[in-house]
């Protein structure tokens, strides 16, 4: 009997079947796709329409459930070296260590009995925003129909209508990646005191940490500050890498095996010396945000890893088997 996935008219059975065509399980053909994630919502937020809210994210793994192989990410490492990972296989990967990881997303994560690895930025730990959502919550509640930066470089902006804001957020957010990091701490002041915004709490504290670690989640290492590596001297890049895990591993217990690069587009945001910092730092892999499958061909520090943003079930399977094809 033929399942359907739900919404999609798509069996199941053709998944798998077009699925284990694309990366067959022979040597060298082997692949894997490692999702991206950073946070689950509770519900639809218009100004974070790329993340999927409770829902969103169930149906998602649902997808998973039906079609894929859903691997702990050590054992799909091993298995993709040794020619012997299975076709469609996949692990899922959380960014930035927000709290809803822990709240939102780790009960769906068990009720399909999946593994999954969370990249924790550790200066941000049980307490305070990162500056990208300080930037958010300011472009959500400023009272105002125009954002004139005008005067530290960074131009001005129309805030007036919910379009505006969303594009706003995406122009100004990306642009604050790549401020020196005591600019941008200076803009999302800013932008507190203009919107009246306060910081709030979403990141997660060391005993969720520590829980999801001992629950078998991977806890692998995101930076203290979620620089742009490339941005900074080597000194400074050093130490982001190794005291990140340093303090994981003081939160965990355990050996924190794996790094994923902020932001993560190699030759921009890391270069072939921040692969070597994490090797030396003692790392096992370090992940980027290249887009597509990993193969054995790809260099362990610098594995690719691929944003699932899609919010409609045909383009997000759609999309997995496009990956599996590159």
């Amino acid at each position: 009997m033929k399942v359907y996935l739900p919404s999609t008219g798509i069996s199941s059975r053709l998944v798998r079947f077009v699925g284990d065509r694309l990366a067959p399980r022979r040597p060298g053909g082997g692949r894997l796709c490692i999702l991206n994630y950073h946070r689950v919502l509770k519900s639809a937020d218009p100004l974070l329409a790329a993340e999927p809210d409770v829902a969103a994210f169930r149906w998602q793994m649902k997808m998973l459930a039906d079609c894929f192989n859903v691997l702990p990410l050590d054992q799909a490492l091993a298995a993709l070296a040794e020619d012997r990972i299975p076709p469609r296989a996949v692990c899922i990967t959380f960014d930035d260590g927000y709290r809803s990881t822990h709240d939102l997303a780790l009960p769906i994560l068990r009720e399909f009995g999946f593994p999954a690895t969370v990249f924790v930025t550790t200066g941000y730990v049980g307490s305070g925003s990162m500056w990208n959502d300080r930037i958010l919550e300011s472009l959500r509640t400023l009272e105002a129909e125009q954002l004139d930066l005008s005067d530290a470089g960074l131009g001005s902006y129309p805030v007036g209508t919910l379009a505006e804001r969303r594009e706003t957020l995406a122009l100004l957010t990306e642009r604050a990646k790549y401020l020196a990091p005591d600019l941008r701490q200076e803009l999302v002041e800013r932008l507190d005191r203009l919107a009246g915004t306060r910081e709030s709490d979403p990141m997660l504290t060391d005993q969720m940490i520590h829980t999801m670690a001992a629950q078998g989640v991977e806890i692998g290492a995101h930076t203290i500050s979620h620089p742009i590596l490339a941005k900074l001297n080597d000194e400074s890049a050093r130490f982001e890498i190794a005291e990140s895990k340093r303090q994981l591993e003081a939160i965990t217990g355990k050996p924190v095996r794996y790094f994923a690069y902020p932001n993560g587009k190699p030759g921009i945001d890391f270069h072939e010396r921040h692969m070597a910092m994490a090797r030396d730092a003692g790392f096992e892999a370090a992940f980027s945000t290249a887009m597509g499958a990993a193969g054995n061909h790809h260099d362990r520090f610098a594995l690719p890893r691929s944003r699932p943003w899609d919010a409609t079930r045909p383009f997000y399977i759609s999309r997995m088997l496009y990956w599996l094809a590159r």
